[in-house]
């Protein structure tokens, strides 16, 4: 894991345990096919220096919708 990239994204989400979620759920994306929203720096970057990148550059939000329950454990997150 690139430090800077971790840094910078820190910078941009200051929750962590909300951007752990971000990346983890992005790197699974990634995993999984989906591009990159940004331009890997060389063909052997990891999924999550991808990830960290994307949160740093402001190509990934996130939004939490309330449930009708309106419970927090029933909150969805979602990485756009």
């Amino acid at each position: 894991m690139n430090v800077t990239y971790l840094d910078r994204a820190k910078n941009r989400i200051e929750n962590i345990p909300l951007l752990i979620n971000m990346v983890s759920r992005r790197v699974r994306q990634l995993n999984n096919g989906q591009r990159p929203l940004v331009k890997p720096l060389h063909t052997h970057q990891s999924n999550l220096d991808i990830a960290l990148m994307e949160i740093a550059e402001g190509k990934l939000t996130v939004e939490f919708t309330a449930s009708t329950q309106n419970s927090p454990a029933s909150d969805n997150l979602i990485a756009l």
